[in-house]
């Protein structure tokens, strides 16, 4: 299957580095951000893994839960876990998803169905499909999903601006243009007529075009 922004996020069962949970009970009332891995103890994973762990503040700082996925089982990635830290300075406080069946990374569509049912035996190669960024909002539903090829790292900025993007707009009837950080003027949502418009942002926007209609961010 594939994913599809504004569906329910597969939920599962699945044994992490914290304990067996269960996805939506563990994602709770909050967001939460999945990203997946092709095999522990890969370099470009490394650095990736301990730099989300140094940026985990800043998703707790705005109710975001963050989780690790990689097709080897979770007693790998524990081991790979002293490594990340060693690597990074940064220790891994977050739960790692073990998928040794390849279950997960089938539900999420990182894999084809005929992928077997075993990571053993498996590369990083034959599993390069498994690097994705899931955005799961509160009601369950993906609100962004982005994949990466082996060889680019993550820009983990660029998560963290698309996440403050994602929960400003599920809170106010705007869109962030091109480039938005957080505290930059935003766009009146093309939803909005210009009656509501004036209800909701009684200040009036800029309108260098009759489709823009730029404010302050809310």
């Amino acid at each position: 299957m594939s994913i599809s922004i504004g569906q329910i996020a597969p939920n599962f069962e699945a044994e992490t580095t914290e304990g067996r949970i269960r996805f939506h009970d563990w994602i709770g009332d909050g967001w939460a951000i999945l990203f997946s891995h092709p095999k522990d103890f890969t370099p470009v994973c490394t650095t990736e893994l301990g730099t989300m762990a140094g940026l985990k503040p800043e998703f707790d700082k705005r109710n975001t839960k963050i989780i690790g996925l990689s097709v080897d089982p979770v007693d790998s990635h524990s081991r790979w876990a002293d490594d990340i830290r060693e690597v990074t300075g940064h220790a891994v406080t977050y739960p790692m998803i073990g998928d040794p069946s390849l279950e997960v990374s089938k539900l999420y569509g990182m894999l084809p169905a005929d992928a077997g049912t075993t990571s053993e035996g498996r590369t990083a190669a034959t599993n390069a499909t498994v690097r994705v960024v899931v955005f799961i909002g509160p009601d369950k539903q993906v609100k962004a999903y982005l994949a990466y090829p082996m060889t680019a790292g993550r820009n983990f900025d660029e998560i963290l601006r698309l996440l403050d993007s994602l929960q400003l707009t599920a809170k106010h009837k705007v869109a962030t243009p091109a480039n938005w950080k957080h505290g930059e003027d935003v766009i009146i949502a093309g939803s909005v007529n210009n009656d509501d418009a004036k209800k909701l942002f009684p200040n009036g926007w800029k309108e260098p075009k009759p489709y823009i209609r730029i404010v302050p961010q809310p």
